[in-house]
């Protein structure tokens, strides 16, 4: 096993208790915090977010190489919501069978009949990699999704590395503090909403954040919205439940919540079909996005983070027509794919299926949903396909290679959870950042990284979903 941080500092418990204790109260100190599940509409009683004692390695030249590549796929996400034509052909056979999907699609289809109000798009994602292990002993980035749509941990993950600092001093090595780098993921995302608020036009119209009626991770959106306000932006948080009561559009289409004009609709919520509770949540969200707001996403870049727009874009030939004269970025984007298999009916879809019922440990069978927790692994996945190979409802799914990371040994720190050595997984992802004027892109940045790992006994969950700990990358 690769291991962060010394055997004699491992291996040493009345050491790992100490930095434990330490550890913990430097999260609460550093603001690294979640509202508690007994209450989880209040901050009257926090606790730390889950997180690792000690940093991860991470190779730099990989971690270089997820950098280099991630204005190359705000590009991508981008020129793909711009191009109907190939979002319908992508998603024909997933709208037949998700309906979560095809309400989706709907929404894009009278927008583009009714036509877009607003010139401006903003794009706030994360693509997400592991470091693949292969046969001949070498290892290599692969991307295991993009998303799209509300992107967190931007604000508790930065705040981690001054936790790690401190947690390796304190253990003795100063030498290994140093190879912590700045993460100010917050300021870059804050960016990208500063400037869509700025091209809207009105210093009186505020950045609506769409949220959930409760929410356990406000602390990480709260350091959003205060570099807003520091920036002297406007943000309010309103709910589903607020735009369907007080929501309005003008001559103009501007969009009005409670009476104040919303210039950015930032959705951390409306990703998952249960977010969606009624028809009126529904015509809520039709709302927004026929608004003049901008909108974050926007309802085609939501379509495009889809995980059946992320199979088809791997197939030959696909990335080329998005970057006809960029060589170097289709090569830099095609070497983070990992396999990726449609289910459609059909002899490639036939194929697909026999292959994942043969050697099922070497697959990931994924719906299109979000938020951690949805993939289908193990045996599980021939449950699954023989449920459904005779069937268009194999379409709401797609194949991908399953990621092979060395695990890493550390300590996973959760309230309430003893402390032992555990064998992890990590999970790196790049926030990226993108502002384009009708034709122009007016900015196009990485905004930061994450990193989120888990013990290898879970093969599924981020952070949200209770599985994942916020950690940092110890450059090697």
């Amino acid at each position: 096993m690769a291991k962060a941080v010394p055997e004699e500092i491992l291996m040493n418990p009345t050491l790992i208790r100490s930095l434990a204790d330490v550890a913990k109260e430097s999260a609460l100190m550093h603001g690294v915090l979640l509202r508690i599940k007994e209450t989880p509409s209040s901050s009257e009683l926090v606790t730390y977010a889950p997180f690792s004692l000690f940093p991860t390695p991470v190779n730099q030249a990989v971690f270089q190489q997820a950098l280099t590549v991630q204005p190359h796929y705000n590009t991508l996400v981008d020129k793909v919501s711009q191009d109907p034509d190939f979002l319908e052909e992508a998603l024909s056979s997933t709208i037949a069978v998700d309906d979560f999907t095809a309400r989706l699609f709907k929404i894009h289809q009278h927008i583009l009949k009714e036509g877009r109000a607003q010139p401006v798009v903003l794009g706030l994602n994360r693509s997400d990699y592991m470091l693949d292990q292969r046969e001949d002993g070498t290892s290599a980035l692969k991307q295991i999704e993009i998303n799209t749509f509300a992107a967190s941990f931007a604000g508790l993950g930065a705040r981690m590395a001054d936790v790690h600092r401190h947690i390796l001093k304190v253990a003795g090595r100063l030498d290994m503090s140093q190879c912590i780098r700045d993460n100010n993921a917050v300021y870059g995302l804050t960016k990208g909403l500063a400037k869509a608020w700025e091209l809207y036009g009105s210093e009186k119209a505020f950045v609506m954040f769409l949220v959930e009626d409760i929410s356990v991770n406000i602390f990480d959106q709260r350091c959003v919205e205060n570099e807003l306000w520091n920036r002297n932006i406007p943000s309010v948080r309103r709910t589903f439940d607020d735009v369907c009561r007080t929501g309005s559009l003008d001559q103009d289409k501007r969009l009005f919540v409670d009476g104040q004009e919303v210039a950015v609709v930032y959705f951390r919520y409306g990703y998952m079909p249960q977010n969606y509770t009624s028809e009126e949540t529904w015509n809520a969200r039709l709302l927004m996005e026929r608004s003049l707001a901008v909108k974050c996403p926007d309802i085609s870049t939501h379509l495009a983070g889809t995980k059946k727009v992320q199979q088809v874009l791997a197939r030959p030939g696909v990335l080329e027509k998005f970057f006809p004269d960029q060589p170097e970025a289709v090569e830099q984007i095609r070497a983070t794919f990992a396999g990726l298999y449609t289910l459609d009916r059909g002899p490639e879809g036939d194929k697909a299926i026999a292959m994942a019922l043969a050697a099922p440990d070497r697959f990931v069978l994924k719906p299109q949903r979000e938020g951690g927790g949805n993939n289908i692994y193990g045996s599980e996945i021939c449950k699954m396909l023989e449920a459904v190979k005779e069937t268009t409802e194999r379409s709401a799914y797609i194949l991908m290679d399953k990621i092979q990371p060395v695990p890493v040994q550390n300590y996973l720190i959760r309230r309430d959870a003893p402390l032992q050595i555990t064998n992890c997984l990590s999970e790196l992802g790049i926030f990226g950042a993108y502002v384009r004027n009708d034709k122009e892109m007016v900015m196009n940045e990485v905004a930061g990284h994450l990193l989120r790992t888990k013990s290898s006994e879970h093969v599924d969950g981020g952070v949200a979903a209770g599985v994942a700990v916020l950690d940092n990358p110890l450059f090697i």
